[in-house]
């Protein structure tokens, strides 16, 4: 590794880290960096699990220290969540996604085009329609195994979720979303490690990179609530489905 590969590596980290303690889509980032710096895909996704899982880390710890988590409500859809992304890992290295691939785009467009039409939403808390353990079940092992199996726009997802099913502020909504996404995240890792698919040393530079930016990122979450969350949490979503179009329209 280069020393100019190494310091790309870590702005790259730095940057994912950045946008995924506000709004997700980190991999944005990343991921390409890593197939810039040569890695295979599996490797590229192995490494970029490692890397973002420790920016992920960060993120909800300081979320938790500022009073944004509610461990008990959580603890359910944690559990429920890790389960579903092992299965959903598992899952994707013995069929297609490519249906996915295909319809995700414009799943995340309708989150943006609700959002945009729902000026205030995640303002304020709304009464809940599911309760903590009813949503655990229902989000946990739909998004956990989407997360697992294939991946972009969960971050999205769960956010919405959180919003219009357990009715948080979208500050609250956030925090929680890391959380389960951290959940996610060990339970993906713990397969690629088993499968030997992660380059350590090019973790090792972007987690450098993670743990400042996550740090920021959340920092900005805590000083200035909903109103920066969504305006970064529209451009990721409109950002991933630009990408994915793009994608299928290179691929087709």
């Amino acid at each position: 590794m280069t020393l100019f590969t190494a310091l790309m590596l870590l702005l790259a980290g730095l940057s994912a880290g950045f946008i995924d303690a506000i709004a997700g889509g980190g991999g944005l980032i990343s991921v390409p960096t890593l197939l810039w710096a040569g890695l295979p895909p599996q490797f590229a996704l192995g490494t970029n699990k490692m890397q973002s899982t420790w920016g992920t880390l960060i993120a909800v710890i300081r979320y938790s220290r500022a009073g944004l988590m509610n461990w008990r409500d959580l603890r359910p859809a944690l559990v429920v969540t890790f389960i579903a992304s092992l299965a959903g890992t598992w899952a994707v290295t013995r069929v297609s996604n490519e249906w996915l691939n295909r319809v995700v785009p414009w799943l995340l467009l309708a989150v943006a085009a609700y959002t945009l039409l729902s000026p205030r939403l995640g303002r304020h808390s709304v009464r809940a329609r599911l309760g903590p353990g009813a949503f655990a079940l229902l989000c946990g092992s739909a998004l956990g195994f989407y997360d697992g199996f294939f991946g972009p726009g969960t971050g999205s997802f769960w956010t919405l979720a959180c919003l219009s099913l357990l009715g948080l502020e979208l500050t609250r909504a956030t925090a929680y979303t890391k959380a389960v996404n951290l959940a996610s995240n060990l339970a993906s890792l713990l397969v690629f490690a088993v499968s030997l698919r992660i380059r350590f040393d090019i973790a090792a530079v972007m987690i450098a990179g993670q743990l400042i930016g996550a740090r920021l990122g959340s920092g900005l979450v805590i000083r200035h609530g909903a109103p920066l969350v969504r305006v970064v949490f529209l451009t990721v979503v409109l950002a991933l489905v630009i990408k994915l179009l793009w994608d299928q329209r290179l691929a087709g």
